[in-house]
């Protein structure tokens, strides 16, 4: 009797693997270029995500650090004439008062649209304004162009 089972579910797993096989060999054949194209799809994602982090190596991190200033004694803190300073850094960056103007608002935090409704200009002017001040900064973005432009007294 063990002998007739043992047979029997050794015959079943035979035909079951059969028949599985045969269906994978359908389902190669009969969609053969959507089985192979996701396969290489995915090798080729693999591979890509694993060369793009073997590349580009360990990040980095930007580190913010405050720093102190202390006051002059009794409360009084040295006042610059503004204006010349500005002038002056202004005119040595080749900024004009438009541009300057357009900055202020920008570091403000206003949309090229708004700064064209004040101004009564177009957005395009704004625009070309903007791209100027950022070129002589030598910024590429809004935010760092705000940036430079407080380091370097420009902006209050």
């Amino acid at each position: 009797m063990k002998r007739h089972v043992l047979i029997y579910g050794l015959i079943g797993g035979i035909l079951i693997t059969v028949l599985k096989w045969s269906e994978s060999q359908f389902l190669v054949v009969q969609h053969s270029f959507a089985v192979y194209g996701g396969l290489v799809a995915a090798t080729f994602a693999v591979l890509g995500i694993w060369l793009g982090a073997k590349l580009r190596g360990p990040r980095e991190r930007a580190v913010a650090k405050e720093v102190p200033v202390e006051l002059r004694a009794g409360g009084e803190s040295f006042v610059v004439d503004e204006r010349k300073r500005e002038n002056r850094k202004r005119e040595e960056l080749g900024i004009t008062r438009r541009e300057m103007e357009i900055l202020v608002l920008v570091a403000e935090g206003m949309s090229n649209r708004e700064i064209a409704e004040k101004l009564f200009v177009s957005e395009n002017t704004v625009k070309t304004h903007c791209s100027r001040a950022f070129d002589k900064l030598g910024a590429k973005r809004r935010t760092q162009a705000v940036q430079m432009g407080k380091e370097l007294g420009l902006l209050p």
